[in-house]
């Protein structure tokens, strides 16, 4: 189900504002923590904040630059 929003000016930045559909699908309220991650073919993808995440991205990361060669031979 796609989304689509506009890049806007916010004070001196650059921001998007995401619609009620698209909060409410991430489950998320005004406060909320939105982790960006990037994806194959210039995307991003928009993960919430959930207990334990940081935690997974940091092994994730570490075991990313430790195999990088292996994952870049597994990528061809």
């Amino acid at each position: 189900m796609p989304i689509a929003t506009k890049v806007r000016k916010i004070g001196n930045s650059l921001g998007i504002v995401l619609p009620k559909e698209a909060l409410q699908t991430l489950r998320v309220e005004e406060g909320a923590t939105l982790f960006l991650t990037e994806a194959p073919e210039s995307a991003l993808t928009i993960t919430p904040e959930r207990p334990g995440f940081d935690e997974k991205m940091q092994i994730a990361e570490s075991l990313m630059g430790r195999y990088r060669n292996a994952f870049r031979e597994l990528a061809k």
